[in-house]
């Protein structure tokens, strides 16, 4: 009942767009902040990640798996992520904005806050996870008030025509 709400609700879809629009300026502003200031290194904070895991109450490291990834492909291809986490946050921050691919955008951004949250980076990220979460729910409706409510349409009719004539054309050579 409640997820019905949230998926169909013109109000609900204000408030998912209120939300939408906070952490994406969040986003984008983090971005563009890394983008313009031209010094971005992400090479210390992932030997921080490597050196100092994330440990539990026995001393073990809660997150190996993401460690054993940090160590052996971040870091060696840390000019990749130079330029990944800022464009990264960048464009997740313009499409939570405009409402265009919003959960596409969403997701990513979930991504990419639990990847800072494995990393030891506490912040603000549980909260931004919770927000990416509610409008990763509210699905298409999180993009009502956006682009979304011309883009997705598009697709939808454009892949439709796409699938139509492929069948078309499977029909014919069949016979």
């Amino acid at each position: 009942m409640i997820n019905k709400w949230f998926r169909n609700n013109k109000i609900a879809a204000a408030v998912i767009m209120l939300l939408r629009i906070y952490l994406g300026y969040s986003f984008m502003i983090a971005g563009w902040g890394k983008i313009t200031g031209g010094q971005f290194d992400a090479s210390g904070f992932l030997n921080n990640a490597v050196q100092n895991p994330v440990k539990g109450p026995d001393g073990t490291s809660v997150f190996g798996l993401y460690n054993s990834f940090l160590e052996n492909i971040a870091l060696p291809n840390v000019e990749i992520f130079n330029v990944l986490v800022p464009w990264g946050e960048f464009l997740v921050g313009l499409g939570l904005i405009l409402g265009c691919f919003t959960t596409v955008a969403a997701f990513f951004g979930v991504i990419m806050n639990f990847s800072f949250l494995m990393a030891g980076a506490i912040s603000h990220n549980p909260t931004d996870i919770l927000i990416g979460l509610l409008i990763l729910f509210a699905g298409a409706n999180a993009g009502k008030f956006g682009l979304d409510y011309f883009v997705l349409p598009y697709l939808r009719k454009t892949m439709f025509i796409q699938e139509c004539y492929k069948k078309k054309v499977e029909t014919s050579t069949a016979q």
